[in-house]
């Protein structure tokens, strides 16, 4: 991380309050990033931003390289001439949980219609910018907009189920998609350079106001994707094409049955075999989007839980060694200094302590996890080393206010006593400074946790199969008054932007 100190928000942007029933890359967005300036935050965290499928998470993408088309804002499209305005007026409002199926419903097709006229209708310098952007990104723009036309023609059933000659790519069939799917396959991609232009817009608008954005990088990819479907090499599949095992994490004092995530496994041998190509071109993708990244389940580029594809439990897995060191020296000698967070929450061993110490990643620490067992105390502020991201709580955990009131035990709410001594109605406050006191180098505080939102505004549930991911922050919930606040906080505990001509 590139400060001796800092602090940011995390936000996904899907749950902005945009018009469109989604938060996008709009308005809502600007406004965002003048609230972290106004609070004296230099960071602004998203979960991945890739086209989700089948229960909308972001952790299970259709594309690791993809933007999601539903955070494209029509009303910048219309100002930019796309689309004429009064087509994007009707389109659902700023307020409540998102309804995936209604926003996309709603959105997807004045999307078509808007990349239908960019094609038809452009101005010389955008689609000079369009064709810059296909160059750059052909390494997964072209196999993904084949992939968006077959999902569509094929009723969005799993690639694996498409008749065989386009399952199995073979060249005659890709060379027929393209002739008789010519349009479709550039609307894709043309969906895809406004998803970018916004993005860029957004970054640029961000860095002028000395935010630095934090993205995800999940290490596993979903197996109905264009990246398993392209590059059926690096991936542990059978002759059938079907996974031969997927990844997933052992039983555990939490689970009897460990957890079955069901992604296909990396052949990392085929992989270094490449000089781990894909990993390069995802990794520079990523770095063209953020200025760092959150590794995702750190722990699996070590050693990674084994599962046999047929096993409907995680019982019955194995820990196979991964080479992510070398993964890690090759993506240094390409990119230099590592924008990466290791999340290295869970049972740790000393070999992926070792692996991220060595190329000097900060790790994780949670305060929410640090109140129970003995165990768990590396989380409490009095433990954390200086090389580490702090957080309140995570996307995965229920926001403080709901902790406390249906999650901790009694003995969770002694030791915070103990160790906090917060008002009855401040711990959610409680808790957040002492996370910004600490000497971690880095803290970053969910926004549902700032407003002090009980458990109904949690983004995610684990295991939970419905209704996560949906939260939206209310119109104006975000006032001077919390900014403010926020910002004497930020001052106080040396975390804001340093006053001229004092280094940070």
């Amino acid at each position: 991380m590139p400060f001796e100190r800092s602090s940011g928000l995390l936000l996904h942007l899907s749950s902005l309050a945009s018009s469109g029933g989604i938060g996008d890359l709009g308005p809502a967005a600007y406004e965002f990033a003048d609230f972290l300036a106004l609070a004296k935050q230099r960071l602004w965290q998203v979960l991945p931003l890739g086209p989700t499928g089948f229960g909308n998470s972001p952790y299970s993408s259709l594309s690791a390289f993809a933007g999601n088309p539903l955070f494209i804002s029509l009303q910048r499209l219309a100002g930019a001439g796309w689309i004429a305005p009064e087509r994007v007026a009707e389109l659902p409002g700023e307020q409540g949980n998102v309804r995936f199926e209604q926003v996309a419903a709603a959105k997807g097709p004045l999307l078509v219609e808007a990349a239908r006229s960019f094609i038809a209708n452009h101005d010389a310098a955008q689609w000079e910018r369009y064709a810059r952007f296909q160059e750059e990104n052909r390494y997964w723009l072209d196999d993904y907009a084949r992939y968006s036309v077959l999902r569509q023609e094929f009723h969005s059933n799993s690639w694996q189920t498409w008749p065989s000659q386009f399952a199995r790519r073979e060249a005659a069939a890709l060379r027929s998609l393209d002739e008789r799917h010519s349009e479709g396959i550039g609307i894709v991609k043309a969906i895809q350079f406004a998803f970018d232009e916004q993005w860029r817009a957004l970054r640029a608008y961000c860095g002028e106001r000395n935010i630095q954005l934090i993205g995800d990088v999940a290490i596993f990819v979903n197996y109905d994707s264009a990246d398993v479907w392209t590059h059926r090499g690096i991936f542990d599949l059978r002759e059938d094409l079907a996974p031969s095992h997927v990844a997933g994490v052992p039983p555990d004092y939490f689970s009897a049955t460990g957890q079955r995530w069901g992604n296909p496994l990396y052949r990392w041998d085929a992989l270094a075999g490449t000089g781990f190509a894909w990993w390069v071109e995802r990794i520079r993708r990523s770095c063209s989007l953020f200025d760092h990244m959150r590794l995702d389940h750190f722990r699996g580029f070590d050693a990674f839980w084994s599962i046999p594809a047929e096993d409907e439990t995680a019982v019955r897995g194995e820990w196979i060694k991964a080479p992510g060191a070398a993964l890690f020296q090759t993506l240094q000698e390409r990119f230099g200094e590592l924008p990466f967070i290791a999340e290295d929450l869970g049972l740790i061993t000393p070999e992926v302590e070792a692996l991220r110490e060595r190329f000097g990643l900060p790790g994780m620490r949670v305060l929410q996890f640090g109140f129970g067992s003995p165990g768990a105390r590396i989380h409490l502020p009095h433990r954390y080393p200086c090389n580490t991201v702090a957080y309140t709580g995570t996307h995965d955990n229920d926001t403080v206010a709901g902790w406390w009131l249906h999650g901790a035990t009694q003995e969770e709410k002694e030791a915070v006593e103990t160790y906090l001594h917060p008002r009855e109605d401040d711990v959610v406050w409680s808790m957040i400074r002492a996370v910004a006191a600490s000497v971690a180098k880095t803290c970053l505080f969910p926004v549902q946790d700032l407003l002090g939102l009980g458990s109904e505004s949690r983004m995610n549930t684990p295991a939970k199969p419905e209704d996560n991911w949906s939260w939206r922050l209310a119109p104006d919930a975000l006032t001077v008054e919390l900014a403010e606040r926020l910002a004497s906080l930020t001052e106080l505990t040396d975390r804001g932007l340093p006053p001229p001509g004092v280094e940070s």
